[in-house]
């Protein structure tokens, strides 16, 4: 029995001593925690429960060159409620009338909002949401509802705040004005002037304290920022409203027409590059059209005839031809290499001038003209086309340029046809942009100008950054040559393939282009039309270069040449530029004195020098001057009718008296 008992006790001794074991590690494990591990342990719980959430700054505005808004950040905001902040006493008070405040402004009906916030509180909801995308105005009245009034730690309300971007003038433009978006990783892209701009246009974000109080749920600690986000910077566009609606409407209105695929239009100012209009629609699956790509920028594609200029060009500054060189058409077919070159004109044009077979779009005249004088020496020819910038990006600011494409002799590809394919724009590949600025170098003198569409940086009313016209290239070919392509030019419209789009009341020159897409790729089945116009105008001083593409525009009624298709857009939009745009008329010799009227300020300035101590003679002056000689001397005019006075009611020569009313009949 005493064995038992001693066994027993070993057996308590043993137990005391390992919690007494125990007692002493967790005592060790605790001092550990608390003060060697202690600084990490509470920064880690800091972490877990309250952090900074970053405020994004208000990005810069993207004005219009005549001040219009293009695109802008709106506060917007969301409203919670913290069902368990407020005292039952407050609650309960404000309960009722603040239901009835948000039905007022939220739409739905007091009932319900009392019953959700009722809810919201017995279920300890510390999180419950009451309405988003809320504008300022509707925030700040939801802000001064009853219980919400008393704020965050005694109302209960949570705001939480974030910007939206908003462009104005709705999808006009968009893929030129661009977007910057915020990736799930941290990344961002984007397009168009938002993007390529986001320095200027991006503030610096501020930075807010939250705590966390559910799961995915965080609250502001307070009302303040711990840091505040500063404001991006404002960038003014090239763009002009106005111009933009007629070319994107005008657009818009062909390819419906014409059911096309897809198209674009630029409106460029010859001298500067500044871009004043930029429309790029494509067709959705339901027929409507709306802005999806850049396709002015991004889209490279075979020019068809507008690319000719570069051949005529080329031709004429190398004085080896002259435009009244005469060629025969040959019924309108030539072949090379086995290949055959056609004209679109059944038949041919019989024998024709070079200049004649430009204007009419003669791909066997313009064939013939290179060929004959560069298939020894391919070399020089492509040389010019390389050296008018065509193989080459123009490095726009933007994302996503198009890459161009023009064949050199030393390739693994070049060919015996390679040179007559180029002559007519096949095998080559620029942007409708590239031509754009290829033709504005002609209207502009020779002088080839970068497009530009920012004109300016701004931080309120103060300029941050200026930008300045870029000459890509100052001289394109001769003057002579200038000279030479400009009459031609305006020929295409006056009588050649663009005579269609003639007018007597206001000039335009340009070139058509009709060219066939993927026809070498996958038989026939991807094959279809672009149809093109590019220019400028008035023909005889230009001041606006333009370029229409229209890409797979219908071909039932077998009209889808460029002059049919893409220059109406081009003519439209010159018509409505020289018709409706508001005319600034010059005033000269502003300097200039008119002699009535310096006799009529010679004496009313006499009148005014002499100290007067009696009414003055002031029949027959201007009653704007009588009104103010008597003002002057402290007496209280009344003036009745316009014009010249015709009697006053204080005789000339009475004494004058400190506030008397005098009253003028003017005629």
């Amino acid at each position: 029995m005493a064995v038992e008992d001693k066994y027993i006790s070993y057996r308590i001794y043993l137990v005391a001593f390992a919690i007494f074991l125990v007692a002493i590690a967790i005592a060790v494990k605790l001092t550990n925690i608390q003060w060697v591990e202690g600084d990490y342990y509470r920064k880690l719980a800091k972490e877990r429960t309250v952090k900074n959430f970053v405020i994004p700054a208000n990005k810069g505005n993207i004005y219009s060159a005549d001040g219009s808004l293009l695109a802008t950040s709106i506060p917007n905001y969301e409203i919670r409620f913290d069902a368990l902040a407020p005292k039952s006493e407050a609650f309960e008070k404000n309960v009722e009338s603040l239901s009835d405040s948000l039905a007022s402004v939220l739409g739905k009906t007091s009932s319900y909002y009392q019953n959700e916030l009722r809810r919201s509180r017995a279920n300890n909801n510390r999180y419950y949401l009451i309405s988003r995308d809320l504008s300022y105005t509707d925030y700040m009245k939801i802000k001064g509802f009853p219980l919400f009034k008393l704020g965050g730690y005694k109302g209960g309300i949570i705001v939480e705040q974030k910007t939206v971007r908003e462009h104005p003038i709705g999808k006009i433009a968009e893929r030129t004005i661009g977007y910057e978006r915020r990736n799930s990783n941290g990344t961002s892209d984007g397009k168009g002037i938002e993007w390529a701009y986001r320095k200027y246009l991006n503030g610096k974000d501020g930075k807010i304290l939250k705590q966390k109080i559910a799961k995915g749920q965080w609250k502001p600690i307070r009302d303040v920022n711990e840091v505040d986000p500063q404001d991006g910077y404002d960038v003014i566009s090239t763009i002009d409203v106005y111009i933009q609606d007629i070319a994107h409407h005008a657009l818009l209105k062909q390819l419906e027409d014409y059911q096309a695929d897809h198209g674009c239009v630029v409106v460029m100012e010859t001298e500067t590059g500044k871009v004043k209009a930029i429309s790029n629609l494509g067709r959705a699956s339901d027929g409507t059209y709306y802005e999806t790509t850049n396709y002015a920028v991004a889209e490279s594609h075979e020019p068809g005839s507008t690319f000719k200029l570069a051949d005529l060009m080329a031709l004429l500054d190398d004085k080896l031809v002259d435009t009244s060189k005469v060629y025969n058409t040959y019924g309108g077919e030539i072949r090379y290499s086995g290949k055959v070159v056609q004209d679109s004109h059944k038949g041919g044009y019989g024998k024709i001038s070079l200049a004649r077979g430009f204007e009419l779009s003669s791909n066997t005249v313009m064939v013939q003209a290179v060929y004959e004088n560069y298939k020894n020496n391919p070399s020089k020819f492509v040389n010019h086309v390389n050296s008018y910038g065509l193989n080459s990006k123009l490095h726009m600011d933007f994302e996503g340029e198009g890459r161009p494409y023009v064949p050199q002799p030393t390739d693994k590809n070049w060919s015996n046809i390679s040179l007559p394919w180029m002559a007519f724009g096949y095998g080559v590949s620029v942007t409708p942009m590239q031509t754009l600025a290829f033709y504005n170098a002609v209207a502009n003198n020779g002088v080839m100008v970068k497009p530009q569409f920012i004109s300016e940086i701004k931080e309120w009313n103060k300029s941050i950054v200026k930008i300045e016209k870029e000459v890509i290239n100052p001289r394109i070919c001769s003057p002579e040559t200038i000279k030479k392509l400009k009459a031609v030019l305006a020929n295409v419209v006056k009588k050649g393939t663009g005579s269609k789009l003639y007018s007597k009341d206001f000039s335009m020159a340009g070139k058509t282009g009709t060219a066939q897409v993927n026809y070498g790729k996958n038989g026939k089945r991807d094959m279809y039309y672009a149809s093109s116009f590019v220019g400028y105008f008035p023909a005889d001083h230009p001041k606006y270069s333009c370029i229409v593409v229209v890409h797979k525009p219908s071909t039932i009624n077998n009209n889808y040449y460029g002059a049919d298709v893409a220059g109406p857009v081009f003519k439209r939009i010159a018509q409505k530029i020289f018709t409706d745009v508001p005319s600034t008329n010059e005033i000269k010799k502003l300097d200039k004195k008119i002699q009535k009227q310096e006799d009529s300020y010679n004496q009313y300035f006499a009148k005014l020098q002499k100290p007067q101590q009696l009414i003055p003679n002031v029949k027959g002056m201007p009653g704007m001057d009588a009104i103010a000689l008597l003002e002057n001397l402290g007496v209280h005019v009344k003036a009745v009718g316009i014009g010249k006075v015709k009697k006053q009611s204080l005789q000339a020569g009475q004494n004058i008296i400190k506030n008397t009313t005098i009253t003028l009949e003017l005629l």
